[in-house]
Formats: structure tokens, sequence, C-alpha cells
């Protein structure tokens, strides 16, 4: 009867906790508002010190660049794009972890991006906004951008709707304006609960201003639940859309190395594959210093390694795609791209970098000793995202510079304007980034707490349904 009683099933699927057990309501409270109402230490000012000087360069970029124009950039004949379309499809892949961990997963309920959503959502609304000012700078005047959307001009300067630039403006914007949508809709709840935790009037007034006047009554969450999930519905496939609408910006031309169909999963492929490894670059550090461990377990970063590693081993069949198309097609052009210039050509220590980042670094997550080891998921992940800079750099440089025709190529090399405006927008990143940590609770309060009652619900029915089952067992062995 004793080893009746002891057999009791354990879901292999919920193997550890997604929540520390010992927690209720109000130490949630305590615990994910802290950070909000604490005084920021010496660490947060000088993170934000070194993020700022680097908004800096972004500012001194951006200004030379206006006066002079974006001849100062390295951009030559034949590369016509260089820093700027990198930096662009880099930034947009980054912000789309994000929608993928709050909208996708929602839909499938997966209980594991509670705690990690909030994070998400802000790094890619941050992300987005880097993003956008690439192209915005790459069209020389972009004072006159507004040309790009259809107004009634009567000028009739009207956007060339064959153009993918004029695609990625719509979907761009379409991305941004759900994105910062869906994050405010989920951050109302919080909101009012930083009103009602308020120490002053000011406080109280401006979170009560952003809180829309929430009380959380029935109708309140009603509301807001059918809200959420309609913008997740709509979310979702922006995902897919926004960067196979970007890899259209090379699939739809004849360049050898970009003039292939399987861009577009592979694009996205690959943007989920850099977000969620840019989500662990910050969620590491920032779980220690903001005390988050009850909440973003050990079970949520092993998870997201999972992730890492499927989408890396897409990414790796999509380079072996590639290849093997180039040597299948016996085109000359697209053999020589891929199997002499991009492997042996002026450009093979990006390209080698690209492989052993991207190819080999997410196959150690094979082993859950790697999974679960925090410095060896954190060095992995800047790992991916160097990885994936260098992938975007190799399509569009080498591709670029050496074309069909050998009298027109040339090297192409980055001015110290083109690092200044990169490096610039890293700091943007960071300056917001860190606004958000002291402004914002850093992780879903309302959404756990909700997490942490119904587990708690589980586990006593569980428990229930355990102690039935061993009476009965009891019962049967008796007769």
């Amino acid at each position: 009867m004793a080893e009746t009683a002891h057999a009791l099933p354990l879901d292999p699927l919920e193997p550890r906790d997604l929540v520390a057990p010992h927690h209720d309501d109000k130490s949630l409270n305590e615990t994910l508002l802290d950070h909000v109402w604490r005084k920021p230490g010496k660490g947060w000012f000088m993170l934000l010190g070194m993020t700022s000087a680097a908004l800096g360069l972004l500012v001194i970029g951006v200004t030379y660049t206006l006066a002079r124009g974006i001849g100062v950039w390295g951009n030559n004949q034949p590369v016509g794009w260089a820093f700027d379309i990198i930096n662009f499809v880099w930034w947009v892949g980054i912000g789309h972890a994000g929608t993928l961990i709050s909208a996708i997963l929602l839909l499938f309920q997966q209980k594991w991006r509670t705690s990690i959503n909030r994070f998400a959502e802000a790094m890619t609304l941050f992300a987005v906004m880097c993003a956008g000012l690439f192209p915005l700078l790459h069209t020389g005047r972009p004072w006159f951008a507004f040309w790009l959307f259809p107004y009634p001009s009567t000028l009739g300067a009207w956007a060339q709707f064959r153009s993918p630039l004029v695609w990625d403006v719509f979907a761009i914007s379409t991305y941004l304006t759900v994105s910062a949508l869906f994050w405010f809709v989920g951050l109302i709840p919080d909101l009012a609960a930083l009103r009602d935790s308020s120490k002053t009037k000011l406080q109280r007034t401006i979170y009560g201003l952003f809180a829309l006047g929430w009380r959380g009554s029935g109708r309140h969450w009603h509301n807001y639940k059918v809200g959420y999930l309609l913008l997740a519905g709509l979310s979702t496939p922006l995902v897919v859309s926004v960067h196979t609408i970007v890899s259209f910006d090379f699939a739809v031309s004849q360049i050898p190395g970009w003039h292939a169909t399987i861009f577009p999963p592979y694009f996205v492929a690959g943007a989920v594959f850099s977000g969620f490894a840019m989500v662990i670059t910050l969620i590491v550090p920032a779980r220690k210093y903001l005390g988050l461990r009850d909440v973003i377990t050990d079970r949520h970063l092993e998870n997201m390694n999972k992730v890492i590693l499927a989408t890396g081993l897409l990414v790796s069949y999509g380079y072996l795609m590639e290849h093997f198309i180039a040597w299948y097609s016996m085109n000359q052009y697209e053999f020589w791209t891929f199997y002499v210039n991009r492997a042996t050509g002026p450009y093979a220590g990006v390209y080698w970098l690209m492989i052993t980042c991207n190819v080999v670094t997410p196959n150690i997550f094979w082993f859950k000793k790697a999974r679960t080891s925090i410095p060896i998921m954190w060095v992995a992940s800047i790992a991916v995202n160097i990885g994936m800079w260098c992938e975007r750099f190799i399509i569009i440089v080498t591709s670029l510079s050496q074309d069909f025709l050998p009298s027109s190529w040339d090297i192409y090399t980055p001015t110290w304007v083109d690092w200044c405006i990169y490096i610039g927008t890293l700091g943007l990143f960071g300056t917001l980034f860190l606004l958000f940590l002291k402004f914002v609770p850093a992780v879903a309060v309302s959404e756990v707490k909700e997490l942490q009652l119904e587990l708690k619900h589980a586990a006593h029915a569980a428990h229930g349904n355990g102690h039935h089952g061993s009476d009965a067992a009891a019962t049967h062995g008796a007769h």
C-alpha cells in the first residue's frame, strides 16, 4: 500500500516550478514592484551613463550625415547598401522575439511565457525604433520620408509600390503600432497597481493617467482579456509577414546570393533566433540585479535555450540549402558567390565567424548542462547576436561587392560615421531599456499572480486526485 501511495505520477512536461511556491499575492507585489519604488543604485547610473554616451555618438553621426549627406558613409559603387541595411535587418530581427513570446505563446497557452513577455515586448519596441532610423536616413532626405505614404499629393509624387522599400514602410509601421498597443494593454493592470501603491500625489497622478481608470472589476477584466487576445491574434501573422517582407528586399532582385526562394522562412527563423538570444542577453543580468529569480526561473531560461537550438538548426538548414542550390543549379555566379567569394574572399573572416556563432554555438544546447548554465547561455547568446550581425553583413556586402561584372568589383569599408550611428543605436536601445526597468514593472505582475493561483489550484487538484487514487488502490489491494 505504501508503494502505491508513493507512486503518484509526475508530469514529465512540468518538471520544475514556474514561480517559487512560497509566494502569495502580497509577496509577489512586493517583489515585482520593488525595483520601481527603490532608488536606483550606482550600477544603474553607471550603465545609463554608458548608454547615454553611446547615444551621443548617434546624435553626432546623424547630425553629420544630415549636414553632409550620405556620401560620408562607406557606401560606394557597387556597394550601395551597407551598414544601413545590415543594421536595419539586424534590429528588425531582434524585435521579433517579443511578439513571438507574447502573442504566439499566449495563443498556444504556454504558461512559461508569463514571466518573460514584458521584457521581450519592451525589447521589440525599442529594437524596431532603432531599425526604423536606418531606411529613413538611407533615403538621403529623411524630411521627405512622408512621400513613401500614399497621401493626396498635387505634385504627383506617388510612392513606387513595386519597391520593397515601400513594403518595408508599411510592414514596420504596422508592426510597431500593433506591438506598442499590445505592450500597453498588457501593462494597464500593473500601472493600476503602481497607482494604488504610489507614495506621492505626483506618482499617483502619472500612473493613474496611464492606467486609464482601471479598477479591476469583472467587466474590466473581461474587456481586457478579449482585447489582449484579439491583439495577440493580430500580432501573430505580423511576426511572419514583417521579416518575410524584409527578406523580399533581397529575394526580388537578380543579384547572386540574394535571388533565393528560401529567404522568407530563413529570415523569419533567423529573426526569432537572434531575438531570443537578445532576450537571454538582457534577462540574465536583469533577473539577478532586480531580484527576480523566483519568477524567472531556470526553467524559463532552459526553454528559451531550446528555442535558440531549434531556430539555430533552421538557420543552419538555410545555409545548407543555399549552398546546395548554388551547386545543383550549375549557375556559375551563384557557385562563385557561395563557394569562392564568401568562403575564401576578402570577407572570409566574417563568414567563418558567422558559421562558428550561428551553426556551431547553438549545438551546445543539446546538453542539459549547457542549457542550465548561466555563464554558458549568456556567452552563447552574445555569440549568436554577433553571428546574426555577421550574417547580414555577408549577405549584403559579399553579394554587392562582387556581382556579375568583375570590372565593377570593389571593397567596402565602413567609415567612422557608420560606426557612430550603429553604436549610437545600441546606446539608444540600452537607454530606453534602462528607463523601462526603472519606471515600469519588468515582469507582468497580474499575469504572474494569475499563474501562481492556477498552479496552486492544479497542485491542490492533483493532490486530491492522488489521495483518491491511493485510497482506491488501497481498497482494491485489501479486496
